[in-house]
This record gives structure tokens, C-alpha cells and sequence, in this order.
């Protein structure tokens, strides 16, 4: 495994699992099964509604907690300071831990300045490791960043090899904030598991598109967290530490980037009302 250093010196697995869209029921063999396959790095959030299976699968798993880096994210419904600070202590209870190693807010909305100062807070009495954002446009990080204590350690925000967020990547830089992404395989879209670049790069090395797509990313620095419910996916996922990307190669992925969403607009009122609408 390879880590990064955030910006407070602590240690991060450049890849991980994430269990989005992954189902309480189903959660807890899933993280089991990324644990036994060597992932040490679990994404998982308020929103989710598996922050109680992640936990059980931390207990049952056998690792040593500090070997363990786990990540949530504080939803929009929760956010402002009183809120935000009653759902990080419900989140530490879910996850059956004593401290959590990176939370996120999840959406720059509501009052994420009285969110961000909770979690300050506990940053400050020690039982949250780091604390950051996701889907924070380079605007609104900037913003968060010139006027908060605790600088952000990580931004979370969708990356791919069609969205490759070079501006976004340019802030991050500039602000010492760590880029990760969700949705590195843009679940799909554009057939992005048969791309005819993904796939020719990938005879030469005998890797799948996903895989040089992961590779991709964990050499551009990227922390990358992969959703997969199938064990041998998992193992497929993982197994992007034995090769390199040669400078053609990363160049050649590098002209894939459209710089668009394949999802969403934090700059689309609908997309705003959809987001701030959902009460988890």
C-alpha cells in the first residue's frame, strides 16, 4: 500500500473502499471482505445509512483499529454548529470507535461554517484524526480555507479520467489540501470500463481499463476509494501497485478530460434544491 501525508502529518491509504450506495444489510460482509483483501482505508457517511454495519465490520475484522483509517461525511441536514456537533458524537456511536480518523462535509450547504467549526472542535479535543470537505468547488474551498483555523487535510469530490479537475487540482495545491476522488470509474458512464485508450493501455501491462484507470489516479497523487460488492473486484481493484503508467501513458489519459461533471451542477438551482431537499 502507498499513503499520503496530509496537512497535519497524518498518514492516509492513497487507496480504499467505499461503500456508497452499498446497503446496511449488505455493508458489513463487503467491508469484511475489503478488509481480509488488504484495503485499510473505509469511506462510508452520515448520508449512507451504514455507519452501524461499517462499525460491527471494524469490530469483527481482526485489524488493529489504528491500522484502520475510516472516514465519514456530516450531511447537509445536520449541518450548523449544534447539529453538526450531535451527529458527530451519533457517527463516533455508529462506527464503535473511539475516534475517527478523517470527517468530511459532505456538501458545501447549510450553514457549513457552524458544521466546520464542530468539527474543529472535536479535531481540537482529539477524537477526530483530520477533518475536511467534499464536493467543495475551488471557489467555495477557497473561501473555507482563508478563514478557518484548521486548514481542510482533503477535499472529496467527483474524479475521473473524464473529470480530472485540473483547476480544482491547481487550489487544492495551492492550499496544501489533499485531492481525493469518488467515483473514479464515473460508475460507468461514457462505457468507461471499455475505452478503447483504457483498454490498449491496459494489454500492455495485463491490466483491465479500471485498473489503469485506478493506476491513473494513485499516481496523480489522487486518493482513490473504489465501490465494489463482488470479493474478486475487490482483489481486481487492489491490484494496482505493480505497475507504472509510462509519461506517454499518463499523457495519453490525460487528453480524456472533458472537465465536466457526468453528474451533477452545484451551479444548477434544481441540482441545489435536490441536494438540500434530501434529509437523511
Amino acid at each position: 500500500m502507498e499513503f499520503v501525508i496530509l496537512n497535519n502529518g497524518i498518514k492516509m491509504p492513497i487507496l480504499g473502499y467505499g461503500v456508497y450506495q452499498v446497503s446496511n444489510e449488505e455493508c458489513e460482509r463487503c467491508v469484511l471482505d475489503a478488509v481480509s483483501v488488504g484495503y485499510r482505508l473505509i469511506d462510508t457517511a452520515q448520508a449512507y445509512g451504514n455507519e452501524e454495519a461499517v462499525g460491527n465490520a471494524v469490530k469483527k475484522c481482526g485489524v488493529a483499529r489504528d491500522e484502520l483509517f475510516i472516514t465519514t461525511k456530516v450531511w447537509v441536514s445536520n449541518g450548523g454548529y449544534e447539529k453538526a456537533k450531535k451527529s458527530l458524537r451519533e457517527s463516533l456511536s455508529k462506527l464503535q470507535t473511539d475516534y475517527i480518523d478523517l470527517v468530511l462535509i459532505h456538501q458545501p450547504f447549510n450553514d457549513y461554517y457552524g458544521t466546520y467549526r464542530a468539527m474543529e472542535e472535536a479535531y481540537k479535543e482529539g477524537w477526530l484524526r483530520a477533518i475536511g470537505v467534499s464536493n467543495f468547488y475551488p471557489d467555495r474551498l477557497v473561501d473555507l480555507c482563508r478563514f478557518v483555523e484548521v486548514k481542510p487535510a482533503v477535499n472529496q469530490v467527483e474524479t475521473h479520467v473524464f473529470q480530472q479537475q485540473k483547476k480544482a487540482r491547481e487550489y487544492m495545491d495551492k492550499y496544501g489540501v489533499q485531492h481525493e476522488s469518488w467515483g473514479p470509474f464515473a460508475e460507468g458512464r461514457k462505457d468507461f470500463f471499455t475505452n478503447p485508450v483504457l483498454v490498449e493501455i491496459g494489454k500492455k501491462y495485463n491490466k483491465s481499463a479500471a485498473q489503469v484507470a485506478l493506476r491513473f489516479l494513485v499516481q496523480s497523487n489522487v486518493v482513490v476509494i473504489p465501490k465494489s460488492t463482488h470479493k474478486d473486484r475487490m482483489e481486481q481493484n487492489f491490484d494496482v501497485f505493480d505497475f507504472t503508467l509510462s509519461t506517454d501513458d499518463m499523457t495519453a489519459i490525460q487528453k480524456l478530460d472533458e472537465g465536466e461533471s457526468l453528474f451533477f451542477s452545484h451551479y444548477d438551482p434544481a441540482t441545489v434544491e435536490m441536494i438540500t431537499g434530501l434529509h437523511r
